[in-house]
């Protein structure tokens, strides 16, 4: 079956958690967050968490592995640390967590955004996976890159990505 007859099948109506990751950020300080909760929503979707975690190696895997099982969302969208900082342990709390990596994904994330901010581009650590049925995105943390991230690529594949996941 062609990419057009999937996505023609693909579900519309998903279920969306968002984990952001920030050590001088709460869910009122949480502009990315709220942002990709209110895209989510236009976009038909059901945000059905949306919690902020330190940046902490365990807490954000643990923060991960509870929420997939509490609210068994089909796609969960984390933004920050993913950058090159000390602090910055999302990659490395949830990569190992990954079933399969969306490998693509890192890559179109950074051509778009070396077309936004040239050679800065190679900075980001950006990637996603999948978790038993959830597809998890890990983003830079700027509300910019994720707008970038959500708007050209995220959104667009999302019920195309879940379609995959329910039906193999």
């Amino acid at each position: 079956m062609g990419t057009d007859r999937h996505k023609a099948k693909a579900p519309r109506h998903l279920r969306v958690g968002i984990l952001t990751v920030s050590s001088s950020r709460g869910i009122a300080e949480d502009e990315s967050g709220r942002w990709i909760a209110r895209t989510a929503t236009a976009e038909g979707h059901t945000v059905v968490f949306h919690q902020v975690v330190g940046d902490d190696a365990a807490v954000i895997a643990h923060t991960l592995t509870e929420s997939l099982t509490t609210y068994h969302p089909d796609a969960v969208i984390v933004d920050g640390g993913t950058g090159l900082a000390r602090a910055d342990v999302t990659i490395e709390a949830l990569r190992p967590l990954f079933d399969k990596e969306l490998t693509a994904f890192a890559v179109l994330f950074a051509q778009l955004s070396f077309e936004e901010i040239d050679s800065a581009a190679i900075l980001s650590r950006a990637t996603a996976g999948t978790i038993a049925d959830s597809v998890v995105f890990c983003l830079p943390g700027s509300l910019k890159a994720c707008r970038l991230a959500c708007r050209e690529l995220i959104f667009p594949e999302l019920g195309h990505i879940v379609g995959h996941l329910r039906h193999g």
